[in-house]
């Protein structure tokens, strides 16, 4: 229930469509009569399709590009695409949304590379005028060098916020960018007059102790807190699974805690391989001697209370104020493979915060102030 929350709607707020229609050619004009073509010319917009090709989302570009005019658009594919109360998988989906910003308060990027030198150049002069306060990042999962790029990104914005995600689909994922389509990361900057409230719920939770890598190969553990890997894992991961061990890839996670965090925040990767002979361990990402580690499992109903928990805080941030509109990014492995297939986590979000304008996607990968995530949500609410 909303309870307490006292809303103070907006008379500003973004503007929404949504459409099922097979032929990407009647879901833009579906998404077009459900919104006005007299939109401002410092308005942005976000598309989020699931179920059309790579050459269709082009299509789809252009054609809502030509029928409504805005200051550009991002967007990207996602093997499923959420609004508010509603996920859609398994089929043709389209949801655009529409917003309304200040005066030279955004500026989109695309084809951001390893490299931020041509980045740089191409937008100092914006950089040297506005304070960044925040980016909307979307990227192809198979960029490389992601995981230092986003650091390296949130550093030249002068320690921006990055939010956003990696783009998924069953055939190639695709990112959107000012009315085509993308291969790299791309997206939107924002400057300090775009007021934002932002969110990060995990989908795991720990079930073990912070611990030690004391010997590694790369991504191979072989020992921690001095002892074989595959040993304490089975200490911390208790009973069920040391008497089956198939069911760790499914359910069991390594958590590599953030550093510095006062959140104890920490970043999952799964646990790609057992070897009980060796007594070894490899996760999905490299770690070196002296990192921290713990492990965790994938839980539906510590998934909840997390989720309600960010919402809750959120929604205190807010005050007494609806947000004219947002996005939420949740991992593939979210959504009904955690919850249910009723839509239950944007039903969570409803409950919690009313109708509003709210996109987003299920994605390969969520991305939160400066770190690459999986299995969590992150929540962007503008205001």
């Amino acid at each position: 229930m909303i309870g307490e929350f006292m809303p103070n709607r907006p008379t500003n707020q973004f503007a929404i469509a949504n459409s099922t229609e097979k032929s990407w050619f009647d879901a833009v004009d579906d998404c077009c009569s459900q919104i006005s073509s007299n939109m401002a010319s410092e308005s942005l917009g976000f598309i989020y399709s699931s179920g059309y090709s790579k050459e269709q989302v082009g299509l789809i570009c252009k054609r809502l590009a030509d029928q409504i005019t805005t200051g550009g658009w991002i967007g990207a594919t996602g093997v499923g695409i959420l609004r508010n109360s509603q996920e859609h998988y398994d089929e043709a989906a389209l949801n655009v949304m529409i917003g309304d910003f200040p005066e030279n308060s955004f500026r989109i990027f695309s084809e951001v590379v390893t490299d931020l030198k041509e980045f740089y150049q191409t937008h100092c002069a914006w950089f040297q005028s506005n304070l960044q306060n925040f980016a909307v990042v979307h990227a192809d999962p198979a960029t490389s060098g992601l995981l230092e790029l986003l650091p390296s990104l949130s550093d030249m914005l002068g320690g921006g916020y990055l939010v956003g995600a990696l783009s998924s689909s069953h055939e190639k994922p695709t990112q959107i960018v000012n009315g085509r389509t993308s291969d790299n990361v791309s997206g939107a900057l924002f400057s300090e007059s775009v007021m934002i409230h932002a969110g990060l719920t995990q989908g795991c939770s720990p079930i073990g102790p912070h611990r030690e890598i004391t010997k590694v190969d790369k991504n191979i553990i072989v020992s921690i807190d001095g002892r074989p890997a595959f040993e304490v894992l089975m200490e911390d991961i208790g009973r069920e699974f040391v008497e089956d061990v198939s069911l760790v890839s499914d359910r069991i996670f390594a958590a590599l805690p953030v550093v510095g965090s006062d959140t104890r925040d920490y970043v999952v990767r799964n646990i790609v391989g057992i070897d009980t002979d060796s007594n070894l361990i490899a996760i999905g990402d490299r770690v070196g001697i002296g990192d921290p580690i713990m492990f965790c499992q994938r839980n539906q109903f510590t998934a909840k209370d997390d989720l309600i928990r960010m919402l809750r805080d959120l929604k205190k941030r807010c005050g007494h104020s609806i947000p004219r509109g947002g996005i939420y990014f949740s991992c593939l492995g979210r959504g009904r493979h955690t919850f249910d297939d009723d839509s239950m986590e944007m039903k969570l979000i409803k409950q919690e915060f009313g109708d509003f304008p709210l996109v987003g996607f299920f994605a390969n990968g969520e991305i939160s102030h400066r770190r690459l995530y999986t299995y969590t949500g992150v929540m962007t609410l503008f205001m």
